[in-house]
């Protein structure tokens, strides 16, 4: 097993509770007075950084909100005031991606940046990732944070960082073998575009000496389906990891594999509740993973409610880590939870069946309202030579076994759904 600091990963659990709150007090003691926006909260519940006597004190902090950073922004234009130093203090600026609404502006200082670093380190060491191999990143870099941080994280592995920028996905495939590259870093969708295009191209994938990819940006390397698609496709080794623009990477999947991920405890604190009612529920549970990250002094965010649908366990884990492991990975998003016809689903649960038939590239899933009655359509595109008809009978029958509806199934011609290299999207309620 490879391990970015086995001293703090391997800890036993009460020595690395001591670590954990060593790190908040500092934490707490560097923001009192200096972030306006988390001081104001502290002071608001009549408390200071010296009334933390324990982690169970961290309650002291209501809940953070993504809506509460934004709102904050908007009052405070143009970064807010979650800022604890000078703007001049900062050297790196991302944003989140926008996707469920207005973009978050986030400011990182260059130590916060390195902190960024050591976290991705953690990622790539879990996956295996030493200064032996040589990584490619197919990311065109942006302002959304991406895999910005894997560059960093390399840098920290000595591995060899190739970036694969400015290029279409043929070129990138070239690329990745005329440079020998053993890993892969992109999001799980566009490792299995990069397949689909091999595929066309007859460019046999399984000529790279890559060993293991690892993905980040969207859901989707936890999902048994993809994970078992991409590890078919590229003849490696398929690794997960979560994190978000205000948060970090706080998760990764280590080379054990005990189906799920690691939070990263030697940078977080974790908490998992129920999302109605923001009570604590024991390990075990599934539950809403809430995130306090411990080295990132510029824009921290403390009991931050990152809407990830999780559940934890103690169990130690073949790795010898001693981190909390999430079974499953991030099983869904609170806010991406749809009712329809009275059964809860997840856009992760219609991905996992849909995956699971090999003849399908791309799909979409829309659900609508006809009348008094919900719908649920998948559209899917097919592999050349497939018998559409079976193939859409195939996946009503999988997914009304699985869930208790019966789809409308529609195939639909070559090239006709979006292809994405980011975080895709492909789940739209139109209700």
């Amino acid at each position: 097993m490879h391990y970015f600091n086995k001293q703090l990963e391997t800890l036993p659990r009460e020595k690395l509770t001591t670590y954990q709150f060593k790190r908040l007090r500092v934490l707490l003691a560097e923001l009192e007075g200096k972030n306006q926006f988390y001081t104001a909260r502290l002071r608001a519940n009549g408390a200071e950084a010296r009334d933390f006597k324990n982690l169970d004190t961290l309650k002291l902090f209501s809940f953070t909100t993504k809506q509460d950073l934004i709102d904050d922004q908007a009052a405070n234009p143009p970064f807010g005031s979650n800022l604890t130093y000078p703007a001049t203090a900062y050297t790196r600026y991302h944003q989140t991606s926008g996707t469920t609404g207005l973009p978050l502006k986030v400011l990182d200082t260059a130590e916060s940046w390195d902190w960024w670093g050591t976290c991705w380190g953690h990622v790539l060491a879990g996956a295996g990732l030493t200064a032996e191999d040589r990584l490619f990143v197919a990311f065109g870099f942006g302002p959304f944070i991406g895999f910005w941080a894997a560059v960093e994280g390399a840098r920290y592995i000595k591995a060899m960082m190739i970036p694969g920028g400015g290029q279409d996905s043929l070129q990138r495939l070239h690329l990745l073998r005329d440079t020998g590259c053993t890993a892969l870093c992109s999001t799980p969708t566009y490792a299995l575009r990069l397949a689909e295009v091999a595929r066309e191209a007859n460019f046999d994938l399984r000529s790279l000496p890559v060993r293991f990819t690892i993905h980040a940006g969207e859901p989707g390397a936890n999902v048994p389906a993809t994970k078992h698609r991409i590890e078919e496709a590229w003849g490696a080794k398929c690794y997960d990891h979560a994190g978000a623009t205000e948060v970090g990477a706080h998760s990764f999947e280590c080379e054990a594999q005990p189906g799920g991920m690691h939070i990263n405890e030697a940078e977080f604190i974790a908490e998992v509740i129920d999302p109605d009612t923001g009570e604590e529920v024991p390990a075990g549970q599934k539950g809403e993973l809430v995130i306090t990250n411990l080295g990132r002094f510029g824009f921290p965010v403390i009991r931050y409610r990152t809407g990830d649908i999780v559940q934890l366990t103690n169990e130690t884990c073949e790795c010898g880590r001693t981190f909390m492991l999430c079974e499953g990975g991030i099983i869904g998003r609170y806010d991406d939870m749809c009712i329809l016809r009275g059964v809860n689903i997840y856009p992760s649960a219609i991905e996992n069946l849909t995956r699971a038939f090999d003849a399908i590239d791309e799909f979409r899933v829309t659900v609508s309202r006809k009348g008094e009655l919900d719908e649920l359509c998948i559209e899917i595109e097919c592999m050349e030579e497939t018998d559409r008809a079976r193939l859409a009978k195939d996946v009503t029958t999988s997914i009304h076994q699985a869930l208790g509806l019966r789809p409308m199934v529609v195939t639909v011609d070559r090239h006709t759904l979006p292809r994405f290299e980011l975080k895709a999207r492909r789940f739209y309620d139109k209700r």
